[in-house]
């Protein structure tokens, strides 16, 4: 068992360490993501973004309802990561602690087939093409086995953002309009300047991960340049390639709707969280009625579709 951070996120390591005890053998990897890992306006109250990945659903179930970990029946939670992977939890370190991870949980697998060349939809893959880091590995062989899957989504990205590029752009330029047509693929609470946020938080990994992959559409053909460090494909994406990725992400948004209610049945105290992270990016206060509190699924819907189609957001078709 490996700690792969060297100690740059002592809390999040101790919080995967715990988890993958608990997990009953099962959890092969756990990797950090999102705001805590780019430190773009978490407070202290901000859960760290795991994903878990696991080599038995059931078992690494188990395993958390042995300890008291789940509250959710373990028979619920894999039917649920069969139908729609990855299931998201939240786990928490106890003991009086206030550290808290926000788990996504997927098999080998289901990530490599979410990462691979023809994605169910964008959850896992738009977020594994941003910076992560490994917290904690059960083998070095898992830490390869993840580097390279990660690394074959790099590859992958100038296929599927061909549709959304023109004139010319550089490795950074297609980070930043990778996330936006990311944030456009999901019904998500954060503003427009939300992508444009996280993008500047880590514009040094969008360069050194994307350079490679457009120098090898160069080499390709795929891509014309470099011309001082600018690219430009080298014919526009076809008819067929737009329509294909069009689909993709009209599907990934409605399994993204369909996310969002397996979460209520899957994420302990989801209400609660959902309004602190909309507060937190939006600068809005929200305040809930006492009908929504306790009957969300029937009394929220509104509110919830109003939020969404008034927050500023930029189209991204291509």
């Amino acid at each position: 068992m490996t700690r792969l951070a060297e100690g740059r996120w002592p809390e999040a390591e101790r919080l995967a360490e715990q988890l993958a005890l608990q997990g009953d053998g099962s959890v092969q990897l756990v990797l950090l993501y999102g705001s805590r890992l780019l430190k773009t306006a978490p407070d202290q109250h901000s859960a760290f973004d795991f994903v878990v990945i696991v080599d038995d659903y059931q078992a690494f179930y188990k395993g958390l309802a042995n300890c008291r970990q789940l509250g959710r029946p373990v028979s619920l939670m894999h039917g649920l990561a069969r139908i729609l992977a990855p299931n998201v939890i939240a786990y928490v370190e106890g003991d009086g602690s206030l550290a808290m991870a926000k788990c996504a949980v997927v098999s080998k697998k289901d990530f490599e087939q979410a990462l691979g060349s023809s994605p169910k939809d964008h959850f896992l893959l738009g977020r594994m093409v941003q910076r992560t880091e490994i917290v904690w590995s059960q083998s070095p062989l898992e830490d390869a086995w993840v580097r390279g899957v990660i690394d074959g989504a790099h590859r992958g990205v100038l296929e599927w953002m061909a549709p959304y590029l023109s004139g010319d752009f550089s490795p950074a330029d297609v980070g930043r309009r990778l996330l936006e047509v990311c944030y456009q693929g999901e019904w998500r609470p954060e503003s427009e300047g939300r992508a444009r946020m996280v993008f500047d938080a880590q514009a040094d990994h969008f360069a050194q991960v994307l350079d490679p992959v457009l120098s090898a559409g160069a080499v390709s053909g795929k891509v014309l340049g470099p011309s001082e460090g600018r690219y430009a494909l080298a014919a526009p994406a076809s008819a067929a390639d737009r329509r294909r990725w069009r689909r993709h992400f009209r599907r990934s948004k409605r399994r993204a709707t369909m996310r969002w209610l397996k979460h209520m049945m899957t994420f302990a105290k989801w209400l609660p969280y959902v309004v602190r992270k909309a507060e937190r990016h939006t600068g809005r206060s929200i305040k809930l009625t006492s009908f929504e509190k306790r009957m969300p699924l029937i009394f929220l819907w509104p509110r919830a579709i109003h939020f969404m189609l008034t927050k500023s957001n930029r189209g991204a078709r291509p």
